[in-house]
């Protein structure tokens, strides 16, 4: 027992000594891992040229009731956490029948109980959705709600091939959405 006690004392010791020694030698202080870390998913084709990528951040479920409760019915949803969402598409893209042009997008949902409202937004670097105006949306599409056969713990997004496009997959708790995005002939 006093093995270990000093074992301890002495690992305490150590890590204090090195942080201060860190610190007085001008090193910086690194931030602690996210609650809700930044994720990216990519879309490639088959020469593997990328497509589109999303990035953003991943909140947890944690036993919470997510839809309704956490993330509010019929209101602008960054779709995700901390930062808003951004979309990029690497080649022009249609959406809903609306030629979007390569760039970047902050993608922002209003999820519903049967359906959500996906919209591509021209303002990015933003946080939250604090900065949102609908003058700014590119285009919406509603796509219905889809049951999860299984507990998706913390928002997800992945990219599934489909005909003449993809299918961005957007799924926390127990439901996602498909959003589909079209190649340009």
């Amino acid at each position: 027992m006093k093995k270990l006690l000093l074992g301890i004392f002495t690992l305490v010791c150590f890590t204090t000594t090195s942080t201060v020694t860190a610190q007085d030698k001008g090193e910086p202080e690194f931030s602690k891992i996210d609650a809700s870390p930044m994720d990216l998913v990519i879309f490639r084709n088959k020469n593997e040229t990328p497509i589109a990528r999303v990035i953003y951040s991943r909140p947890q479920k944690r036993d919470l009731e997510v839809f309704g409760k956490l993330v509010p019915y019929g209101k602008v949803w960054r779709t995700g956490a901390n930062e808003a969402t951004e979309l990029t598409f690497y080649k022009d893209m249609k959406v809903a029948d609306v030629t979007i042009k390569a760039g970047t997008y902050t993608l922002y949902t209003i999820p519903g109980e049967k359906e959500w409202t996906v919209i591509l937004n021209n303002k990015t670097n933003t946080w939250g959705a604090y900065e949102y105006t609908e003058e700014e949306d590119k285009v919406r599409i509603n796509v219905p709600v889809r049951q999860s056969s299984t507990t998706i713990e913390a928002l997800s997004m992945a990219f599934e091939e489909a005909n003449d496009g993809a299918n961005l997959l957007i799924g926390w708790d127990d439901r996602y959405v498909k959003v589909p995005f079209k190649n340009v002939k």
